[in-house]
């Protein structure tokens, strides 16, 4: 199953003309830091089709980042048997590169993934780093996070990731740390 993508400039058209609502399946914390304006929240990870029984007659328009996410769970976006569902052709990119508004919060925090990436590489330097200045040992710091990300790539869990939306920059006012994670 796919759903039909549809152009940013389009689903402007349409939202403006209240023909359709736009729904952002990103997790609490990216919807925090950035999101188009007048999108509701739906997350995939607490995504739940009983909650939209008033929408049914509506067209939904769906949305992520990149179009990836939403693209990859059309089979579940599609199970509330809405009117007509879509999904916006290239995500939350594609609607700036279009130079379409956002809403967009300097104080949320960056994306958990991007923090993984930050504390991760910055670890496996400093590992590299103290064992040529002071013990070989050191070493195993750099080994432990490339066993962590090799095991996140695995298996979808991310220890890391989970750690990081629990830290008090990332606590998003009415998100469970369930829903952050």
């Amino acid at each position: 199953m796919s759903l039909e993508k549809i152009e940013p400039a389009i689903v402007k058209q349409w939202l403006e003309d209240e023909r359709a609502i736009l729904i952002d399946v990103r997790e609490p914390s990216e919807y925090a830091r950035e999101h188009i304006i007048g999108a509701r929240l739906v997350p995939l990870s607490s995504f739940d089709s009983a909650d939209f029984a008033a929408d049914k007659d509506k067209t939904v328009i769906f949305y992520c980042q990149s179009g990836t996410r939403t693209a990859a769970n059309a089979e579940r976006l599609l199970a509330p048997n809405f009117r007509a569902v879509r999904m916006l052709d290239g995500g939350l990119a594609a609607w700036k590169q279009a130079g379409l508004p956002v809403h967009f919060d300097r104080r949320a925090p960056i994306d958990i993934m991007r923090q993984v990436q930050i504390t991760a590489g910055s670890l496996v330097v400093a590992g590299i780093l103290l064992a040529l200045l002071v013990s070989t040992w050191f070493l195993l710091l750099s080994a432990f996070v490339g066993a962590g990300l090799t095991f996140a790539g695995a298996t979808g869990w991310c220890g890391m990731a989970s750690l990081l939306a629990r830290m008090p920059w990332n606590r998003i006012p009415g998100a469970t740390p369930a829903a952050r994670a």
